[in-house]
């Protein structure tokens, strides 16, 4: 029952919050290779024996011993090979060999994933592109963006054969501590603050995880990047706004130095945004292109590397842009657990429900009440109802624009204009169920009693409820 709770949640929120998670840069779909470049198809199979089947781009008429580079998407399911089709001509045109592929949609979705059938898949498509004519097969590496970059170093940290590692708007952070600061950054873009971004995002996200139906809310990279040998390039957006750009490199760095690996190359472009390509406006809109330099970077480095040449440790390029700092986001408390939510909401539907399906039947029945229905209850019943699930709808819809980064809608105060309306309803129906209270003292048919009790009851455990969600809180 827990799962189907946060499963009515997380369908909604990681729909479209997954891009939060870091969907791949887009570029047109269905464009091969321009004419200085050659593309060739290609099958492997990846984690659990899983056929995958991407493109190899490679220079026209290049020289033999080329290094070759296999890109790793983000986050989406069976997100296609032309996504990074900008990418990968681009470091083709570096002298790369460069192998892009279909990403995995079995055994993936938004609520199941597995990291290291992920890096599989990478340590799979580096073994065909080893293969490749005109690849030195000890000149193979790596390419990881956003969630590529904590499956990227799984791989690399498991296999020898990978030679060297691109990280690209990567994390030092837990998956979910990183997707609660990138809906509550879009948020705060847009004009909102106080408890719907400091209380409520967090408390959804962790009663989704609690429901099992984020996938690897607590993954922890450091301990994965202290065994990566290889030389690694990071690269960062200083506007990037779905990883936390100021606090990510450091934590990469520590774990890189914890284990001993001291040729890191990090490079922080400007006017660029989480996947390192152009934005105009401070990260909320990507452009096609990639930042100036970026592939230039990419190609020099790999080639120094691969000619034995790995590069002292260097941190280079303008301060990111981040205004807030991530926090922590523990596993709930047992009353703050996707049960207790389940149960509140039952008791909800239950409580509040109750006082009009009673009234429906007993007119069905043919019988007329023996009590004029009471103002104060109907509101109970019609605010309770529609506070809670309508606040549950709105705040979904705010997180998953917030998490692509759009504007809520007009803000007062601080908070969207329909969130504040939400809040005055919750009021009201706290202040009705006193109004209802009252009358339940009056001497009243014992049935009557018991119809505004079950309303009463439903009333009182909506005030703490309303509380632990920001709607009561100034």
């Amino acid at each position: 029952m827990t799962r189907l709770f946060a499963a009515v949640v997380a369908a909604l929120v990681l729909a479209v919050t997954a891009p939060a998670l870091a969907a791949s840069p887009s570029s047109p779909r269905g464009l091969g290779p321009p004419g200085d470049l050659v593309a060739d198809d290609v099958s492997f199979r990846g984690g659990g024996g899983l056929v995958l089947h991407g493109s190899v781009i490679s220079p026209r008429g290049g020289s033999a011993g080329r290094p070759g580079l296999v890109l790793v998407h983000g986050a989406g399911t069976g997100t296609p090979r032309e996504k990074l089709m900008a990418e990968a001509v681009a470091f083709a045109r570096q002298g790369l060999t460069v192998l892009v592929y279909d990403k995995r949609s079995e055994g993936y979705s938004f609520f199941e994933r597995s990291y290291a059938d992920l890096a599989e898949d990478a340590l799979g498509a580096v073994g065909v592109l080893r293969r490749q004519p005109g690849v030195d097969p000890a000149k193979v590496g790596i390419w990881g963006f956003s969630e590529g970059g904590w499956v990227a170093p799984i791989a690399a940290a498991k296999s020898s054969d990978v030679s060297f590692l691109i990280l690209v708007g990567a994390n030092g952070l837990q998956p979910l501590r990183q997707q609660v600061w990138a809906v509550a950054s879009g948020l705060r873009k847009a004009g909102v603050g106080g408890p719907l971004v400091d209380l409520t995002v967090p408390k959804l996200y962790r009663v989704v995880a609690d429901g099992g139906m984020f996938p690897e809310p607590y993954f922890d990279p450091a301990p994965v990047v202290g065994r990566v040998r290889q030389p690694v390039l990071g690269v960062w957006g200083v506007h990037d706004l779905l990883t936390p750009p100021r606090e990510s490199p450091p934590l990469l760095a520590a774990a890189l130095e914890a284990g001993g690996n001291g040729h890191y190359t990090f490079r922080f472009f400007p006017d660029a945004d989480h996947a390192a390509h152009l934005t105009p406006d401070g990260g909320v809109t990507r452009l096609p292109e990639l930042a100036p330099g970026y592939a230039e970077l990419v190609g020099d480095w790999v080639t120094d590397v691969t000619s034995g040449r790995p590069p002292a440790t260097q941190v280079s390029g303008p301060a990111p842009v981040q205004p807030e700092d991530t926090t922590p986001v523990p596993p709930p408390a047992w009353w703050e657990s996707a049960w207790a939510q389940l149960a509140a909401l039952v008791l909800f539907l239950v409580a509040f429900g109750g006082y009009p399906v009673t009234a429906l039947v007993r007119r069905m029945r043919g019988r007329r009440p023996s009590t004029a229905p009471a103002r104060a209850a109907r509101v109970v019943s019609a605010g309770g109802l529609v506070t809670i699930f309508g606040a549950f709808a709105f705040l979904v819809h705010q997180v998953m624009t917030g998490g692509k980064l759009a504007a809520p809608g007009p803000v007062v105060v601080d908070r969207p204009l329909v969130w504040l309306a939400l809040q005055a309803l919750a009021a009201v129906t706290v202040v009705a169920t006193v109004l209802t209270a009252a009358r339940w003292r009056r001497s009243i048919p014992v049935g009557e009693k018991v119809r505004l009790g079950l309303l009463i009851g439903g009333g009182v455990a909506f005030v703490p409820w309303a509380l632990s969600w920001g709607l009561l809180l100034p």
